[in-house]
């Protein structure tokens, strides 16, 4: 049997398990998918241990990205954002480590038939969803904005990304003129409200909200109302685990099956 699995703190709520779960059971594969809860400083303990019991692969979460880096060989993509979700520890060697993050977005983008090469994309938040994004549009093709409420943060992730820009949230106005747009805070999480004010939307806008509990958030209603394209949350969070399940497998996800059990988890 192959073991993969989930390292974070906490990890309780995570969807992972039932929709990697569900990619076994499709695929008729012995394998399982289980949660493991280190202490916040144990995370390279908990990497070691892994490699040492021959499980297959982790996917990291809060609050383990960022010092997970630092214990994997990690890729060219994850080096750049400065995070790993994914650990791989099938090769020979170091334990390998990814960023599927990022193709959660641009896969979720084009699952919904939608262009990003030579587009102006705005993203709004700095933090560690709005550094994958950033890199994910900018390596499709995209011009990059980063709208961040602390300008600071905008423009330091805006040095890293190839040709991006920055600003403060009154730069929100460019979302008038972009194509696409990607809601990379948990504004419209806890409560009806919206990171992007509603007359900047408009029916030549593909909107991706990372937020995915609600499904269907105040900004993707609006962008609704304003003829534009809506990509919910739950997508880009399908893909990254298609994305780590083909790293650790080598084999095609069953993306339906994958997509049908995290949606009836999140209704």
């Amino acid at each position: 049997m192959q073991v993969f699995g989930l390292v974070g703190n906490p990890v309780g709520h995570s969807l992972s398990p039932p929709m990697h779960e569900a990619a076994y059971e499709a695929l008729g594969m012995d394998a399982r998918y289980v949660t493991f809860e280190p202490d916040p400083d144990g995370v390279d303990a908990a990497l070691a241990g892994a490699d040492a019991l021959g499980i297959s692969g982790l996917n990291v979460t809060i609050p383990f990205k960022e010092d997970a880096l630092s214990h994997v060989e990690p890729d060219e993509l994850a080096e750049r954002i400065g995070a790993v979700n994914t650990v791989d520890f099938g090769g020979d060697g170091a334990p390998r480590g990814y960023n599927t993050d990022a193709a959660g977005v641009r896969r979720a983008f084009e699952h919904h038939g939608v262009r990003l090469d030579g587009r102006e994309a705005v993203v709004v938040g700095a933090g560690g969803a709005g550094r994958a994004a950033s890199f994910a549009l900018a390596d499709a093709g995209a011009s990059v904005h980063v709208a961040n409420r602390t300008v600071e943060r905008a423009e330091s992730l805006a040095a890293d990304v190839s040709g991006a820009t920055a600003g403060g949230l009154d730069s929100l106005s460019r979302v008038g003129d972009a194509d696409v747009l990607v809601n990379a805070t948990s504004v419209g999480m806890e409560s009806d409200e919206t990171p992007v004010p509603a007359e900047h939307l408009h029916s030549d806008l593909a909107v991706l909200d990372a937020v995915y509990t609600p499904i269907e958030t105040r900004l993707l209603r609006d962008a609704a109302d304003a003829g534009a394209t809506t990509v919910d949350g739950a997508w880009m969070l399908l893909y990254q685990g298609v994305e780590a399940f083909e790293r650790w497998t080598g084999r095609d996800a069953p993306v339906d099956a994958m997509n049908e059990v995290l949606r009836s988890e999140l209704k």
